[in-house]
């Protein structure tokens, strides 16, 4: 009986208690708990973002300006196209670096322009990355490198050649402009020697001999003018197996020698040329026969 008086006491103050709590709780006003930012933080997040605004603002119309500028489209950019071929350049174009390509060539009825401020060269490197021929054309000049040059016509005729071991002109004519003339330091092969019309050909070398060498024969042809034929020393022409013919209505030979003869000279103005064993002319005084083995005192 005791014990269930005892719990029903506890059972009471515990009930107070909870009255008395909710009275004290329902006297005290409610806390409300803000969530959010306030005060300068929140309006640094809003110039934060304003000022993020503004630069994507910024960065969208310097990106639309941009393209506007450098024409880019679904074709290519500015001066640039790209086509089924390759790419096609409209206009000047400037290469600041290496140009790599397996074709260049210029738009159908316009022509190529290559333009630099020191030389332009094109290299052609074999399969070790070595140089075997090489065009530079600068301000010196054009200088090409190579095992061998050639100049074709447009029907694919050979009009120049060259390498280590002959130089071939395949031209019909090849003309010397120079008021010198051509200078030769070796030997020269040609069938045909002409100079233009109206003009003079001269063979001359000024500290040497002259040779002219020919299987089958020199001819030394002048259609309407003379030919001179002047040396220092001595004039040979010498035919091994043949013959040398003077053709000619006149032939002169001026300034020789006149043999003396044995008996007393008389006042004869007709002489006759005489030759010497070892090739030399003299005059002799015509008689009524031979007189040149009487005056033969110049052969001696």
């Amino acid at each position: 009986m005791k014990e269930l008086e005892r719990a029903g006491i506890v059972s009471e103050m515990t009930q107070e208690q909870c009255t008395h709590r909710n009275n004290v709780q329902s006297s005290e006003k409610p806390h409300v708990y803000r969530v959010g930012i306030y005060g300068w933080r929140k309006r640094c997040l809003y110039f934060f973002v304003l000022l993020l605004m503004f630069l994507i603002l910024i960065n969208l119309a310097l990106t639309i300006w941009i393209l506007k500028v450098m024409s880019f489209s679904t074709d290519g950019m500015g001066n640039l196209r790209i086509t089924e071929k390759g790419l096609k350049l409209e206009g000047d174009s400037e290469f600041l670096q290496p140009l790599y390509a397996k074709k260049i060539e210029s738009r159908p009825g316009t022509p190529l322009f290559l333009q630099s401020s020191k030389n332009v060269s094109v290299n052609i490197l074999n399969g070790n990355k070595q140089m075997v021929t090489q065009l530079v054309a600068g301000s010196k000049g054009v200088v090409a490198q190579g095992k061998m040059l050639e100049v074709r016509s447009n029907t694919g005729k050979l009009l120049f050649s060259a390498d280590d071991h002959e130089v071939v002109v395949g031209s019909e004519r090849l003309r010397v402009m120079g008021a010198e003339g051509a200078v030769f330091t070796g030997s020269i092969e040609t069938p045909h020697v002409r100079a233009e019309p109206f003009k003079e050909l001269r063979l001359e070398s000024p500290t040497r001999s002259l040779f002219m060498e020919a299987p089958k024969g020199v001819q030394l042809l002048a259609e309407v003018g003379d030919i001179q034929a002047i040396c220092k020393n001595e004039l040979r022409l010498e035919s091994k197996d043949g013959e040398i013919i003077l053709d000619a209505r006149e032939i002169r030979l001026l300034r020789l020698p006149e043999g003396k003869a044995s008996m007393a000279a008389s006042r004869q103005t007709v002489f006759e040329v005489c030759v010497c064993s070892n090739g030399k002319l003299f005059l002799s005084q015509a008689g009524t026969g031979s007189t040149c083995q009487i005056n033969n005192s110049v052969c001696l």
